[in-house]
């Protein structure tokens, strides 16, 4: 019995999302496209993989004991493809996070880091896709769940995070701040804050009740907003280079000093060389920078770090 890995990752992707629209999304097929590969493929099988109904799908016991070879199958497929194609491609890497300048990272492990074709996706979602497709390699940015089966990533950087104030802002002149000084003053976010995990975290955890958000036009349009205002903060990563702006203010934030964690994504089974070379170098310079300290009695994470996982 020959298999077709496209009816085969149809119904790998069906399986992960349980939502046939979804899956057909990632794969960028119609949904009766996809409906059509899983059908072929069941009646190849002759069992039925999915139960249907109108509470969606789910897999039927034939269909669980098919998925994790079915992914093994897959795996195996790219990493052959891979192994004959990839040798002299450089290693695709998107970054998202744009507003808190990801390339100033990667900056710093691209010579150990081998040949890099660097990309811009708008978000994790559009990343996330773009790695599934197998446009891309790797991704770099700030991830959080829920992610994907078919991803795997490894935390990078562990950076502090200022607040920026306008200089009329009353504690723009404080050394330093506590999260929970801020409160009574209005969080200034770069789009809707239920698409920023971060900065909704953040707002949470501290009780900052006023919150408002201004579209994205750049670092500057950004800041320049914030100095115009003495009610509004924002949050960046302390090593974001700010522009020069009048009247504005970068302030340490302690006691807890809240950390925005980097990292690198990737596709499970992806084999091309770079992301070994990638994620070593990373490796190395958090080694020598000490990007990953971590102390939960001074530092505040959304979430606690994930030890740096295997190289891919």
């Amino acid at each position: 019995m020959d298999l077709d890995l496209a009816q085969v990752r149809a119904f790998v992707r069906a399986a992960e999302e349980l939502h046939f629209g979804r899956a057909a999304g990632t794969l960028a097929i119609s949904q009766q496209a996809l409906s059509k590969r899983i059908a072929r493929l069941e009646s190849l099988l002759g069992t039925e993989l999915f139960q249907r109904g109108g509470n969606g799908v789910r897999l039927t016991e034939a269909g669980q004991r098919f998925l994790p070879p079915a992914r093994q199958t897959l795996a195996a497929a790219d990493a052959a493809v891979a192994a004959a194609v990839v040798k002299d491609r450089p290693l695709r890497v998107d970054v998202w996070g744009h507003l808190y300048a990801p390339m100033r990272t990667l900056a710093q492990v691209a010579r150990e880091a081998g040949e890099l074709a660097l990309g811009h996706g708008r978000d994790l979602p559009s990343v996330t896709a773009a790695l599934l497709h197998g446009d891309i390699d790797a991704a770099f940015g700030r991830v959080h769940p829920p992610l994907h089966a078919g991803l795997a990533h490894r935390l990078v950087r562990l950076e502090p995070v200022d607040a920026v104030l306008s200089a009329d802002h009353p504690l723009a002149t404080e050394p330093a701040l506590r999260p929970d000084q801020l409160r009574g003053s209005v969080l200034w976010a770069p789009g809707a804050l239920d698409r920023l995990d971060f900065l909704h975290q953040f707002a949470e955890r501290f009780d900052i009740r006023d919150r408002a958000a201004s579209v994205n036009l750049g670092l500057a349009h950004f800041l320049a907003e914030v100095a115009g205002d003495p009610r509004r903060f924002a949050l960046l990563p302390a090593d974001v280079p700010l522009p020069e702006i009048p009247g504005l203010r970068a302030v340490p934030l302690v006691d807890p000093t809240p950390l925005y964690a980097w990292s690198l994504l990737w596709r499970t089974g992806d084999a091309h060389p770079g992301l070994n070379h990638l994620t070593g170098a990373c490796a190395a310079e958090a080694g020598r920078s000490r990007w990953l300290e971590y102390n939960p009695a001074r530092d505040w994470l959304p979430e606690p770090p994930q030890a740096p996982g295997p190289s891919a």
